[in-house]
């Protein structure tokens, strides 16, 4: 005769809220050089895939709000000749500015934009640059 072992659950325990700033504490600690996140999770008496999860969504939200870094090479002024044989991005000009961006993008792409560029409109289009 097999006697099979069953577990009876008696207490019913309802869900922890954590707050943002634990939330926020138990991340930091994860991302710790060295650190276990395991271990983390297992202290902190949650399961290890929220803290997974949580590292996730903070990570990301943190990644919005950071403009990303890429590397930059000033060279060397470009004559007016030069920048009159340039090819023009738009239609309509303005005023001629003291300085123009050249932003090369690898590949054999590049682009130039004058000092008064609408910065969030160059941010959209390198975005959707990065993501082709």
């Amino acid at each position: 005769m097999t006697i099979s072992r069953t577990e009876v659950i008696t207490s019913v325990e309802r869900r922890r809220r954590w707050s943002q700033d634990e939330k926020e504490r138990l991340v930091a600690a994860s991302l710790e050089p060295g650190a276990n996140v395991s271990e983390v999770a297992r202290v902190a008496g949650l399961h290890v895939s929220q803290l997974f999860r949580w590292r996730k969504e903070l990570c990301k939200h943190g990644e919005a709000s950071m403009a990303p870094f890429v590397p930059v090479e000033i060279g060397p002024p470009a004559s007016p000749r030069e920048l009159a044989e340039a090819p023009l991005t738009t239609t309509a000009r303005r005023p001629k500015s003291d300085g123009i961006i050249e932003i090369d993008l690898g590949s054999g792409h590049r682009i130039r934009v004058d000092g008064d560029v609408d910065g969030d409109a160059l941010r959209r289009v390198l975005d959707a640059l990065a993501h082709r």
